[in-house]
């Protein structure tokens, strides 16, 4: 037997995990790995719901032929188009030349711009459904989580849920396949950094597909990344909801950037104060050192975030224009902010910061400090009334 896992009655896992790529997207770090999700339904008829990344595609051919026995693939159905679950479709095809192909109208462009497939494609609309005998695929779009295509399938005897990329973590799966059999609290920032990262600037779209997805009974959830998801699908449901609409929690993420130590005396200064006046969650990220998925994952967590940066080159500091960049892209809301930073001659870094917070439209707490050179006693009042002026708000919606 091969890495094939029966999962429910005639559904199979045939995914696979990757402990060799470094970064995710070419991205993201993922130290934990990532495992590509695939399944199988046999039946009747034999539906494989999404493939795996080009680089495990002979792995992927053998566990789906050890659960065929020599049967033809009637269909794949292709939820999501992203070449880490799509990169298979072209060896599947030439292993099976009659299957057919499941997408919606948004689909198949892709299909083809991709892989050159415009053949053997069946189009399906939000509410259809296809016969396999005992089993019954049913179809929802939930375009923009995260990718327009993105639809979810539904196998209602079993009652399945096969969700693409949405309900999907970051990490291995290291001989656990369902969430009860994986550590959860090992895996819990690596589920929360895939939702805040991939999926997090969609949170609209997210909402929608929640409520689209409330009609149902689910008894399994099998994304393409991560766990399957059983028992605690009311968790990972109510996860969603809350990082969708923006919800934070009482804490401070300070990012800094510094040269020559300065601006990070300043960080150090102000979370000690934070404490002081009672905010006990306060996170401290270098930009240079930790990569901004991380702090990303944070900021998405906790309402206060105060930035500072020195200026480098006249401009902002290249990792936090980064970082900037990023979060400017995710349009958070809910968040608090306050900055401050360094220069020697050209005070650019600050002016930067606070044309992000203003068109960020968050809270913007407390005057800035803009250090020149070393921090010096009213540098660090300024600091002092930043820590103070952001725990009161923090305490007062607390």
């Amino acid at each position: 037997m091969r890495n094939t896992i029966n999962i429910n009655d005639d559904i199979y896992w045939i995914g696979v995990n990757d402990r060799k790529t470094n970064l995710f997207e070419n991205l993201w770090p993922i130290p934990k790995g990532v495992a590509y999700n695939s399944y199988i339904i046999k039946d009747e008829k034999i539906a494989l719901i999404d493939t795996v990344d080009r680089s495990f595609m002979d792995d992927f051919i053998d566990n789906v032929d050890e659960i065929s026995e020599g049967r033809d693939i009637d269909y794949l159905v292709i939820n999501h188009m992203e070449p880490d679950h799509s990169g298979s479709i072209k060896a599947i095809i030439a292993k099976y030349p009659n299957i057919q192909i499941i997408g919606n109208k948004k689909t198949f462009p892709m299909l083809e711009r991709f892989y050159g497939i415009k053949e053997n494609i069946i189009e399906v609309k939000d509410g259809d459904t296809i016969d396999l005998g005992k089993h019954k695929l049913n179809f929802a779009l939930i375009p923009m989580v995260h990718w327009p295509e993105t639809m979810v399938t539904y196998e209602s005897t079993t009652k399945t849920l096969f969700s693409g990329d949405a309900f999907g973590a970051f990490g291995t799966l290291d001989g656990g396949l369902f969430d009860y059999e994986v550590d959860l609290n090992w895996l819990e920032e690596e589920i929360s950094r895939y939702y805040s990262n991939i999926v997090g600037k969609y949170g609209s779209p997210v909402q929608a597909a929640l409520r689209k997805l409330e009609a149902l009974e689910i008894k399994m959830i099998c994304a393409t990344h991560g766990p399957i998801w059983k028992e605690f699908i009311p968790q990972i449901i109510e996860k969603y909801k809350k990082w969708s609409t923006y919800s934070t929690e009482k804490g401070v993420v300070i990012a800094f950037a510094s040269i020559y130590g300065h601006n990070e005396k300043l960080a150090d200064f102000i979370a000690r104060e934070l404490v002081k006046n009672g905010i006990k969650n306060v996170k401290i990220f270098d930009v240079s050192k930790t990569h901004l998925s991380y702090i990303i994952d944070a900021i998405f967590k906790y309402r206060g975030v105060i930035l500072g940066s020195s200026t480098y080159n006249g401009g902002m500091f290249p990792n936090m224009a980064s970082l900037l960049h990023e979060l400017k892209s995710l349009s958070l809301k809910n968040h608090a902010i306050s900055t401050f930073g360094s220069h020697a001659w050209a005070g650019t870094s600050v002016k930067l910061l606070n044309k992000f917070a203003e068109e960020s439209k968050w809270d913007i707490i407390a005057e800035s400090c803009d250090v020149k050179c070393n921090p010096h006693d009213a540098e660090y009042e300024k600091c002092e009334i930043i820590a103070k002026e952001m725990a009161k708000h923090l305490n007062e919606i607390d």
